[in-house]
């Protein structure tokens, strides 16, 4: 079989774990398809993480808490100001390179290690992939929980000084 070395694109994935008392956890994500070419885009953008905190928010229908690390696009002026407009949403930033700490981290290496030696002919063969295995990792909320132990940080009441 020939594979051509051309480009066809990129695919970005943007994902969150959403836990809430009494409930499962869920693994919330978006996909974004960016053909191949000069001056195309080849990233996520603010509109799309914020359409996925607005997306989860629509599901839970409570108040949104998020983590976020500090990828540039998380912490810019025009994400500052979307995160504004809404009053259910609180952001807070991880410390500056610690991907341990980021559960979503273990969420894209478990993605990508069942994606290992894997020769993908075509862009969206390769989303069809993607989206199979985070819909599987969706109904395994062990799985999450367990990505969220691995970061070593326990969820609950801030400790008193």
């Amino acid at each position: 079989m020939t594979v051509s070395g051309r480009r066809s694109g990129r695919l970005p994935v943007a994902g969150l774990i959403a836990m809430r008392p009494g409930s499962r956890t869920r693994l919330c994500h978006r996909l974004r398809t960016h053909p191949a070419g000069k001056g195309k885009r080849r990233s996520m953008d603010e509109r799309d993480f914020i359409a996925l905190a607005d997306g989860v928010h629509q599901l839970v229908r409570a108040p949104i808490l998020l983590v976020w690390d500090r990828l540039s696009t998380h912490v810019s002026r025009r994400m500052r100001d979307l995160v504004a407009e809404r009053a259910w949403l609180t952001v807070f930033l991880l410390p500056a390179y610690s991907p341990d700490l980021n559960p979503v981290e273990w969420v894209r290496a478990h993605v990508k290690r069942s994606l290992a030696n894997l020769a993908v002919m075509a862009l969206d063969r390769l989303e069809a992939l993607v989206r199979d295995r985070l819909k599987c990792l969706q109904y395994r909320p062990h799985n999450l929980d367990g990505f969220i132990a691995g970061t070593g940080l326990t969820l609950g009441a801030p400790a008193s000084p």
